[in-house]
């Protein structure tokens, strides 16, 4: 075990004195040995010292071009895309609301006009943008409403959000266009993703309403009532609980 030696420490005896000169050997070949690392480490990186600068030049090329194209290449296009929303997305609000015109204006909103981009524009020209995200999912329910189901799908596959009720929308969205196609399985599917998506008032009845409807179109009156039952339950106020006993009627029937 090592003992620790005072300043001006001489041995005793012959047995201190070979103790001694044992732990100063030691001592001499830990820092021999320190400095035999020290040096390879040194010479290893003189001798790679070209390469380590290139990765490090590398590294920070990549941090300075990417901070480059955030700052003048990808903050300029988001603007941009975002201001080119503003006119197809007065077209899509105003045919939400006028159901006389509402192809021509979905239309408009889709394809643009006299200069204006439209979402399908934005889409293409401003790919990766939020906008363009936003513009996928416009542009999916116009088809929708248009009565466009593949196109719907389309496009509204092609969006993405984690914000509670328009990442909702969409895949109820997708549902909707299934169902339409006569593909009640694939609808149910899309249906339970838009419950599990958030639970809110708004859409969480919705779509529960439709899965028990989807369930009931495959023949699976277990599931339906489970859907049905968790309006009647949960969702008290909820449109979908009007008439929500009439469909558990359905649901049990039979069974």
């Amino acid at each position: 075990m090592a003992t620790y030696k005072k300043r001006g420490f001489k041995p005793k005896n012959k047995v201190e004195e070979q103790q001694f000169d044992e732990q100063e050997s030691t001592t001499a070949e830990v820092f021999s040995t320190l400095d035999e690392g020290a040096s390879r480490t040194e010479e290893w990186v003189s001798k790679n010292q070209n390469y380590i600068l290139g990765i490090i030049g590398v590294i920070a090329v990549g941090v300075l071009g990417y901070l480059a194209f955030s700052q003048f290449v990808q903050k300029p296009k988001e603007a941009n895309a975002a201001n080119e929303m503003y006119y197809p997305q007065q077209y899509f609000d105003q045919a939400v609301t006028n159901t006389a015109a509402q192809d021509s204006l979905y239309n408009l909103a889709l394809n643009g006009a006299e200069g204006k981009y439209g979402f399908l524009d934005i889409i293409d020209e401003y790919s990766g943008t939020k906008a363009a995200n936003l513009a996928n999912y416009s542009a999916g329910m116009a088809y929708l409403n248009m009565n466009k189901y593949e196109e719907a799908i389309t496009y509204l596959e092609n969006f993405s959000s984690e914000e509670a009720i328009l990442g909702a929308l969409a895949k109820g969205g997708l549902g909707d266009a299934f169902m339409q196609l006569g593909q009640p399985e694939d609808a149910l599917g899309y249906y339970e993703k838009a419950v599990a998506h958030n639970a809110n008032d708004y859409t969480t009845p919705k779509y529960l309403y439709k899965a028990g409807v989807a369930a009931l179109e495959l023949g699976d009156k277990d599931k339906a009532l489970k859907y049905f039952e968790r309006i009647k339950e949960e969702f008290v106020s909820s449109n979908e609980a009007r008439s929500i006993d009439a469909f558990i009627g359905m649901a049990k029937s039979g069974k």
